[in-house]
């Protein structure tokens, strides 16, 4: 009978890790597609603020983080809290009456599916560059 139950509990962990397998691997997919955006650019000083309407492209990592272009440089930001609303069904949501964005605002975002808002707090912005640039 303790060998059944020794069975089980190693059979119920294994299923367990199983399906926590899938979300480490969009983890570490969500890591290289950000790498992947990078490749080529070396990370400068973080900043706290960005001028978010210079920022013509705004791209959104999977529970990772958000990128923004501002001319040729990218602005990596790491959300502290809030990072796990970053994906498809969510929308960023640009209400800003500033043309400044900081570590210090929140940022909502909505579900496209819900309507529901959550707040998104971003970290500060790691500047990204060609050589050169």
């Amino acid at each position: 009978m303790e060998a059944q139950v020794r069975t089980l509990s190693v059979a119920v962990i294994l299923a367990l890790g199983a399906l926590a397998l899938p979300a480490a691997a969009q983890e570490s997919g969500d890591e290289a597609e950000l790498a992947r955006l990078l490749e080529g650019r070396t990370a400068g000083e973080p900043v706290r603020c960005i001028n978010a309407r210079r920022a013509r492209d705004v791209r959104v990592v999977n529970r990772t983080a958000i990128v923004y272009r501002v001319g040729d440089v990218l602005f990596v930001n790491r959300p502290r809290s809030g990072a796990e609303h970053l994906d498809r069904r969510y929308a960023l949501v640009n209400e800003r009456s500033s043309s400044m964005l900081c570590s210090s605002d929140a940022l909502l975002v909505t579900d496209q599916f819900s309507g529901i808002q959550k707040l998104v707090i971003p970290g500060d912005f790691v500047p990204y560059s060609r050589a050169g640039e």
